[in-house]
C-alpha cells in the first residue's frame, strides 16, 4: 500500500509546520510506502507556499505545488487528486480541523473493503449560528438531492485508486467534492470525529463563500427548484382559473359588485415577485451551463516543487 495525502491551502503559513510535523508522524509509522503528500497553495499572500517548497526540498515524500492565483477551496482539491500518485488518497484540509491523527483509522476501515471511509463531524466548535446553518445545510440537500448524501461529512476522507480515478474523469468547474464522492457509488462508510477547532488563523470562507457552495452543492445534485417552479406555476394557473369561473358565477348571479385596486396590486406584485425568483433560479442552471461550455481548466499551475533538488 502506498498512500497518498492531499491537501490545499490558503493563507495558513501559522499552521503549515504543526501540520507537516503531526502527518510525518502518522506516515512513519504506516507500513508501505514510500507515502506521499501533495500539497496545494492556492494562491496564498503570506509564506505560506515559501513554507511548502522548503518542506519539499527537504522531504522526497512532498510535492508542493503552486497556482497561479486563488481559484478556490473546490479547485484546489481538484489539483491535489491530480497530482497524486498513490494507491489510496486521504483528503483533507490544512487548518488542523481535520486532524491527521485519524488516518489509521480511515486505512482500518477502508480495509474492509470500503472505497470511500468519510468523516462524519460531530460536536462542531464553530459559533451556534454557523452550526445551526450547517446542521440545516446538510440535511436540506440531502432531503433535495438525487444522490444520497451523507449527513455532516465534509471532504475529509480516505479514497480508494478508482474513485480517485473517476473523480480526475469529471469535467464539471461548479464543483462540490463531497456530493461527486457519492455520486461515485461503490462501498461507502462514515466514521464519527469530533472536530477541533482551527490550530491558527481564522477560516477563509465567510457567509458568502458558503453561500456560493450551497449553491453548487444544490444546483449540481438537485433538480428540484425548476420542478418547484413548474409546480407554483401549475397551482397558480389554476388558482386563476378557479377565480374566474367565481368572478363569472358573481357577474351573472349576483349583479355588479364594488370594485377595489388592493387585491388586484397583491396579485401582480406577488406573482411578479415569484417570476422573478424563479427566472433567477433558471437563470443559476443556465449560467452553469454557460461555464461549463466555455470548457476553461480548472486551475493554472504556477510552479511544482518535489524532492530534494527536483523542481519545475
Amino acid at each position: 500500500m502506498r498512500l497518498s495525502v492531499a491537501i490545499p491551502f490558503y493563507n495558513e503559513e501559522a499552521g503549515v509546520r504543526e501540520l507537516l510535523e503531526r502527518l510525518r508522524r502518522v506516515l512513519d509509522r504506516l507500513p508501505g510506502g514510500p507515502h506521499e503528500i501533495v500539497l496545494v497553495d492556492d494562491g496564498s499572500s503570506d509564506a505560506t507556499f515559501e513554507l511548502l517548497a522548503t518542506a519539499a526540498r527537504d522531504d522526497p515524500r512532498i510535492v508542493a505545488i503552486s497556482l497561479s492565483r486563488n481559484f478556490g477551496h473546490q479547485a484546489a482539491l481538484a489539483a491535489a487528486l491530480d497530482h497524486v500518485s498513490g494507491d489510496l488518497v486521504v483528503v483533507m484540509d490544512g487548518d488542523l480541523q481535520d486532524p491527521p491523527e485519524v488516518i489509521p483509522s480511515l486505512i482500518e476501515q477502508q480495509a474492509k473493503g470500503f472505497d470511500v471511509v468519510y468523516v462524519r463531524r460531530v460536536a462542531r466548535k464553530e459559533r451556534w449560528p454557523l452550526r445551526v446553518c450547517y446542521f440545516l445545510f446538510y440535511r436540506l440537500i440531502s432531503l433535495l438531492s438525487d444522490v444520497r448524501l451523507p449527513l455532516d461529512a465534509g471532504d475529509f476522507a480516505l479514497l480508494s485508486r478508482r474513485v480517485v480515478d473517476l473523480l480526475r474523469q469529471l469535467p464539471e468547474h461548479h464543483r462540490y467534492l463531497r456530493g461527486l464522492r457519492s455520486w461515485t457509488g461503490f462501498c461507502q462508510v462514515g466514521i464519527a470525529i469530533e472536530r477541533p477547532e482551527r490550530f491558527a488563523g481564522r477560516s477563509k470562507y465567510n457567509a458568502l463563500t458558503l453561500l456560493g457552495l450551497a449553491f453548487d452543492a444544490l444546483f449540481a445534485f438537485s433538480m428540484v427548484p425548476l420542478r418547484v417552479a413548474a409546480l407554483i406555476g401549475l397551482l397558480t394557473a389554476g388558482g386563476s382559473v378557479l377565480f374566474a369561473l367565481y368572478s363569472l358565477y358573481v357577474r351573472v348571479f349576483l349583479g355588479p359588485r364594488p370594485q377595489g385596486f388592493t387585491a388586484l396590486i397583491v396579485a401582480i406584485t406577488f406573482l411578479s415577485g415569484v417570476q422573478l425568483l424563479f427566472l433567477g433560479l433558471i437563470g443559476e442552471y443556465v449560467g452553469r451551463v454557460y461555464e461549463e461550455t466555455k470548457a476553461r481548466p480548472h486551475y493554472v499551475v504556477a510552479e511544482i516543487v518535489r524532492g530534494a533538488r527536483q523542481s519545475s
